[in-house]
């Protein structure tokens, strides 16, 4: 299988460092994570004009594309909701969406539109046991119910929701804020820990028009949950990977008892470590887009690369932290801002545990052992 990022691919990743490269450094992330919305509506435009709120759902990019935009999202920390608000839900709506509903995805690659997928209820562990209903048919549905938390809720224009259906399985919902009336969707904003946005979300009688053909879209919301994963693995791997440089740098320059840190071999040992981890959470970031691009949205998959990223996430994060001492804690330094990042991208759509327990929950279908 081959792994090798193709031209047109490496001059995406440059160009999407490049552009995040010149608006966010510590001091200007944080700023900008202070304001209202948490993120830069100059740089979400600057995204779109370069064609990267469109990837993965226009003729000329795929979920490859979309794992070398998240990398690099990863890379500077940038707090844009780019998988979240525009590339996820985004691809969903293209490939199962009404040619009306699909009309809706100019305004998003243009920057113009926000969306968002509403599906946790509060429970991660629990997600497929769905307590928002739908009622309705044909075009006629509303939705009622409770969603939290909801990443990019806070300003999507657009949600893509979750509901269980009247007569048993599983429906995706786009509920337009615009269509609302009497305040039948509320939503509290709140600030999460990494410097992201989201919100709780509540329906009420909501209206709402069903993706696509309708009927039970339980498949389409495992697609939906895999795409979503898969973005975050990206994010992780570009947010670790800067953060084994930012360390291995600081031990090039920090000198102790008069040497360099560079120089104590238990240290070195343990950068290494620390790289081992780093690859092989790449690779598994690798496998779960692949799968995604070749229309293969396997679970196992998905949760083997999740499980792996949160494995080598917590590793370098906390051994980041520790080679730096206390300026690694600082909020005026990086390293606290990306294991923040990175733990919380650990703790979206399961945990490395959340997975670790599906996985082997799964062992006696292949005949590894007796269940």
């Amino acid at each position: 299988m081959n792994f090798d990022l193709t031209e047109e691919q490496r001059m995406l990743a440059d160009t999407t460092r490049d552009v995040l490269a010149q608006t966010y450094d510590t001091e200007t992330r944080n700023k900008v994570i202070e304001s209202e919305v948490g993120w830069s509506r100059e740089v979400w435009h600057q995204l779109a004009e370069i064609g990267i709120l469109g990837m993965g759902f226009d003729e000329d990019s795929g979920p490859t594309e979309v794992m070398v935009v998240m990398t690099e999202i990863g890379r500077r920390l940038a707090p844009e909701p780019v998988a979240a608000a525009a590339l996820v839900p985004g691809a969903v709506i293209a490939a199962h969406g009404t040619d009306e509903q699909r009309a809706l995805l100019d305004g998003v690659a243009a920057g113009e539109q926000l969306l968002a997928f509403a599906h946790v209820e509060g429970d991660r562990r629990s997600a497929k046991a769905l307590s928002t209903q739908a009622s309705g048919q044909g075009d006629a549905w509303t939705i009622t119910g409770r969603k939290s938390p909801v990443i990019a809720g806070d300003s999507a224009d657009v949600i893509l929701v979750s509901a269980a259906l009247p007569d048993g399985g599983s429906g995706l919902f786009l509920v337009d804020f615009s269509a609302q009336e009497n305040s039948r969707v509320t939503r509290t904003r709140y600030r999460t820990f990494d410097g992201q946005r989201g919100a709780d979300i509540t329906f009420d009688n909501a209206v709402a028009q069903q993706l696509g053909a309708g009927g039970d879209a339980s498949a389409i919301i495992d697609e939906t949950v895999i795409r979503f994963q898969s973005a975050l693995c990206a994010e992780a791997v570009g947010a670790m990977d800067e953060a084994l440089r930012l360390t291995t740098d600081y031990l090039k320059t920090r000198k102790q008892f008069g040497v360099p840190l560079k120089t104590f071999q238990t240290l070195t040992q343990r950068a290494a470590d620390m790289y081992v981890s780093l690859e092989l959470a790449r690779s598994m970031n690798y496998y779960a887009a692949v799968c995604v691009a070749d229309g293969r949205f396997d679970p196992m998959a998905a949760a083997r690369a999740k499980m792996q990223i949160g494995r080598s996430g917590k590793h370098i994060a906390q051994e980041s932290i520790q080679m730096h001492g206390g300026i690694g804690v600082t909020a005026e330094y990086p390293i606290a801002h990306y294991a923040a990042r990175l733990t919380a991208i650990d703790q979206t759509f399961g945990s490395a545990t959340d997975h670790l327990r599906y996985l082997t929950g799964r062992l006696g279908e292949y005949g590894v052992v007796a269940l």
